[in-house]
């Protein structure tokens, strides 16, 4: 049985990580580099940082904080924010992460996530898909979450597969930050539609929401910040909680 991980991730914005909900109010959470060395001394399963300001104002992703995170790490780590090419990737890869999580720029380009996967193997894509309910159905957001489309979160999510990427992170907007627990059916259809590994986001706020997902949502791993960031959850409990539960998970 391949067990369950647990992903804390870092948004960064001006060099700082932060937190809000529903994309909005951010609050300042503390130093990336302390951060990924408490959460790497936790034995979270791997760690995220995705530079959520550089695709707005049009720069790349901060390649320095990159290294001085990757340098701190001896768990997976994957890297978004700002990536637009193959070369982009190259100079992440080199500087420190091991997978890279593209998202508005494979929607602009979706030859992106072929380009990205043959060069470099889907094992080491994650394609980041943020969406929220309108109208009852879930519709793709870009840049952060500020710009709607009308792109269907399931079928593009089934395009994005197709395309060569091996893992979709899935963030539900709706449920970001408000601790309230994750959007299990979208995340239960997802696990239901595709074939390659489902990451829940959005909506971590105790324990048993990490269990729901699992369970009820069929997610391959669960990636939350504020409630890791801010001590309300920690990684060794909680991973005990879930073995006491009979969820596979690495201790």
């Amino acid at each position: 049985m391949l067990t369950k991980r647990i992903i804390p991730c870092l948004d960064i914005k001006d060099g700082r990580t932060v937190k809000g909900v529903n994309f909005k109010n951010l609050r300042d959470a503390g130093d990336p580099v302390e951060l990924a060395e408490k959460y790497a001394n936790e034995k979270a399963d791997e760690l995220v940082f995705l530079d959520i300001s550089a695709t707005e104002q049009k720069r790349k992703t901060l390649y320095k904080l990159v290294l001085d995170v990757a340098a701190s790490l001896d768990i997976p780590f994957t890297v978004g924010g700002g990536i637009k090419s193959i070369k982009d990737v190259s100079l992440l890869l080199k500087n420190g992460a091991d997978k890279v999580s593209i998202n508005s720029s494979a929607v602009y380009r979706p030859e992106l996530i072929n380009e990205v996967s043959t060069h470099y193997g889907s094992q080491c894509l994650v394609v980041a898909i943020d969406a929220k309910k309108i109208n009852n159905k879930w519709k793709v957001h870009l840049v952060g979450g500020k710009v709607s489309t009308d792109i269907d979160l399931f079928k593009w999510a089934k395009e994005v597969e197709s395309r060569g990427a091996g893992e979709i992170l899935f963030t539900s907007m709706d449920n970001d930050g408000t601790k309230n627990g994750f959007a299990n059916d979208a995340i239960a259809k997802l696990s239901n539609q595709l074939n390659i590994p489902i990451i829940a986001s959005g909506g971590a706020g105790t324990e048993e929401h990490f269990k729901e997902t699992f369970t009820v949502g069929k997610a391959d791993a669960a990636l939350a910040a504020s409630v890791f960031h801010f001590g309300k959850i920690s990684i060794p409990s909680l991973k005990n909680k879930l073995k006491r539960q009979n969820i596979a998970v690495r201790i």
